[in-house]
């Protein structure tokens, strides 16, 4: 049976004369301005926008209204070696012993990263001294097998999704 495909070695692809062009966003190497962002305070406020409509697990509330996330809480830092931007969140539980502070900081990652259309290295983290297991919540948050694991679980996606849709 003759094949209506013909494989494409490693060597032709190499040599072929087409290039596809990359957009900005694609690119791992893309500057701030190069994404559309005027400088880092545009960034923040962008990051701030997507949170700002996070509902609450527990109130019929956004975490902008209980003052969960703010826009002083987000920090641009210094790209990295390839110019991928290097966000720091900060979010702020609304008491101390907050048994959701996982699942909020879990519905902050995922809602930047799928809302974001360019690589960023995210750090999410608690308010220095606002929880009382914050360095355990801390390193949850930043494990990427631990958020992936999370996210596997259909109750737990669900809750996430729930919090992180958009009204209509």
């Amino acid at each position: 049976m003759l094949s209506f495909f013909s494989k494409l070695s490693l060597n032709n692809a190499q040599n072929s004369p087409v290039e596809l062009a990359k957009p900005a966003y694609m690119d791992k190497s893309a500057t701030l301005q190069e994404l559309g962002y005027k400088d880092d305070d545009e960034l923040r406020e962008t990051i701030y926008d997507f949170l700002r409509t996070i509902r609450d697990p527990e109130k019929p509330s956004t975490l902008e209204d209980l003052k969960v996330v703010y826009e002083e809480g987000i920090f641009v830092k210094e790209p990295t070696a390839d110019k991928v931007p290097v966000l720091r969140v900060e979010y702020n539980p609304t008491v101390p012993h907050c048994s959701l502070a996982t699942l909020i900081g879990l519905c902050i990652r995922i809602k930047i990263l799928r809302s974001l259309h360019h690589p960023v290295k995210l750090d999410v983290f608690i308010k220095k001294g606002a929880h009382t297991t914050e360095d355990e919540i801390n390193k949850q948050i930043n494990d990427k097998e631990r958020i992936a694991a999370a996210m596997e679980n259909p109750n737990l996606r669900n809750l996430v999704e729930n919090c992180i849709a958009e009204e209509e």
